[in-house]
């Protein structure tokens, strides 16, 4: 590649770049620019500035040095903003949540690479988590499989199954919880969103959903997947049988096994997600 390419690329981003090894000498350059960038300002950067750390921002952004570098600090600041759901990420305190099978991560990947996200909303207890509680899960899920450079090529979709979904649910979605969620979804964090897919959405559930809505660019909107309660004709055409729980459809292991593998994963790594938490 020549310079002239190489910097082109830094500027505007470039997917291809994603495929390149870590120790590739463009990407190494990468990681030498973005760092200086970082150590040019004064910013306080509490999670370090290691190579790996930096990679996720780059990867996340194609490349382009500018953007990676604006999400690389709208991230820090959000955690900062959002003390009520980034200060401490101990899952322990979320057992009884995890337990009831709230959420589950699918073995295998789609057939683009994405890791794809189950969440079950009639297995949360608005009496006893809070939005934010049930938010910190989607955060925990997000800062273990975002280690991995193929989620960090890929990205992630998610299906969220709003049965059960009731007005006390949504009297737990204030415009406050709503910008916050958006933010993340969409220059927060180092993980691309390929895919949200809702299934079994109730009537009442389209309010929420015009409440965060206006906050999310163009391009997550259009990436968004309303399938009704009759889901599987189309939900299947994004996620292949074999992927999906039976519960949905497909031949892949059960919902209730995957929220216990996910949920015995998360608890093993309570102590690195304590190490990334923002004490106050």
């Amino acid at each position: 590649m020549s310079e002239e390419a190489q910097a082109a690329d830094f500027v505007a981003g470039n997917p291809r770049l994603n495929e390149l090894p870590a120790q590739s000498p463009v990407v190494r350059e990468a990681i030498l620019l973005i760092r200086q960038k970082a150590e040019e300002d004064s910013g306080h950067w509490p999670l370090g500035l290691s190579d790996e750390f930096l990679l996720r921002f780059l990867r996340a952004r194609d490349f382009s040095i500018h953007l990676a570098y604006k999400l690389l600090k709208n991230y820090h600041k959000w955690r900062k903003e959002c003390p009520e759901i980034s200060a401490d990420l101990r899952p322990s305190s979320l057992l009884n949540l995890y337990n009831a099978g709230y959420h589950g991560v699918l073995r295998s990947r789609d057939a683009y690479g994405s890791k794809v996200l189950i969440y079950r909303i009639e297995k949360w207890d608005p009496q006893q988590f809070t939005a934010y509680e049930v938010f910190r899960i989607s955060l925990i899920t997000s800062e273990l499989i975002v280690r991995d450079a193929e989620t960090q090529r890929n990205g992630i979709k998610a299906i969220f199954d709003l049965q059960g979904w009731r007005l006390v649910h949504a009297f737990q979605i204030t415009p406050t919880v709503a910008t916050r969620i958006a933010a993340v979804m969409t220059d927060s964090f180092p993980l691309k969103v390929r895919g949200i897919h809702l299934i079994n959405e109730p009537f009442f559930f389209h309010p929420v959903f015009s409440l965060i809505k206006p906050f999310l660019p163009e391009k997550i909107q259009l990436r968004i997947h309303m399938h009704g309660s009759n889901y599987c004709p189309t939900l299947h055409q994004h996620f292949s049988e074999d992927i999906l729980p039976p519960e949905y459809g497909g031949k892949g292991p059960s919902i209730n096994e995957l929220c216990r593998e996910w949920t015995d994963c998360v608890m093993n790594s309570e102590e690195y997600l304590l190490s990334i938490s923002e004490h106050k």
